[in-house]
């Protein structure tokens, strides 16, 4: 081999050994690096909340009560609140919506909170599905943005109507954030589903935008402009119910329940879940 073929020889591996160097660095990526994951950038359906007072009731109604009435006491979790649609558990004040869990005796329950939703006011399938919020903090809070599917007047139950939990958030963990999917044979301590750590931030110090993209056979998962998970057809082990019904949009803050545990004792009240937005894009 000359001197000039051994030069080229030199560079090539040169040029292989970098290409692989880069390519070990994407792959090891942190999982706070951003990535560009948006997809459907067509805004169909937004609340801003723009006017002060209580949420937009030709977009938002509101669960009442514990559950009993549902024939499911503490929402079917084991939840300690009471739901209402009084000012001081749901208010829009400057642009923001504000649910709001109180410690208080009321109704027979020592908490009120505030969950609204979208049933039979807005319903939709496919499409990304976002919402700005900064989180509250404490043992036993349980703050969620999450979707159920239409139940045809009643003849569909839980879970074959299907539940997509865009975001759920233990108090007590003011880090980590899980997306979850509930259908038959996959629900409730089955149910699909991963965590993300944010790890350089806390969720309740600022806020971050939790979302995704629901398509044919899929639901991609973000926080922010990071994907962190993926749920598919082929992950779930029974049937697959996303892709028939429209879905509709809740947003609550529960107090206690299976999945946060009881109520601290040193948790501080009231605690407030800050939305900014929430926006639909398809």
């Amino acid at each position: 081999m000359n001197i000039t073929l051994q030069m080229i020889h030199t560079k090539l591996i040169i040029r292989l050994g970098l290409l692989v160097a880069f390519v070990m660095v994407i792959l090891s990526c942190n999982p706070d690096d951003k990535q560009q994951v948006t997809t459907k950038n067509n805004l169909v359906w937004q609340d801003e909340f723009a006017v002060d007072g209580a949420p937009d009731s030709l977009i938002w109604g509101a669960d009442i009560g514990n559950g009993d009435a549902e024939g499911i006491p503490g929402w079917g979790n084991g939840e300690r609140q009471y739901y209402t649609d009084r000012p001081e558990n749901m208010v829009v004040e400057n642009g923001v919506l504000k649910i709001t869990a109180l410690k208080e005796s009321f109704q027979g329950s020592d908490y009120t909170s505030a969950r609204i939703l979208t049933k039979g006011k807005y319903q939709k399938k496919f499409g990304r599905f976002e919402a700005r919020i900064k989180l509250p903090w404490g043992q036993g809070l349980w703050p969620a943005f999450w979707m159920l599917g239409d139940d045809n007047n009643g003849a569909q139950a839980w879970p074959q109507i299907g539940e997509i939990d865009i975001m759920e958030y233990r108090g007590q963990e003011p880090t980590i954030v899980h997306g979850s999917m509930h259908g038959p044979g996959y629900s409730g301590g089955q149910a699909v589903t991963k965590q993300y750590d944010l790890i350089t931030d806390r969720l309740d110090t600022d806020f971050h935008v939790y979302g995704i993209e629901w398509g044919p056979g899929y639901v991609n998962y973000y926080v922010d402009d990071v994907l962190y998970n993926q749920i598919t057809r082929e992950d779930v082990s029974g049937d697959w119910v996303f892709d028939d019904n429209e879905f509709y949009i809740i947003m609550n803050l529960a107090v206690g329940g299976t999945f946060v545990g009881a109520p601290g004792l040193n948790t501080v009240y009231p605690q407030t879940m800050y939305v900014d937005y929430v926006r639909v894009y398809e």
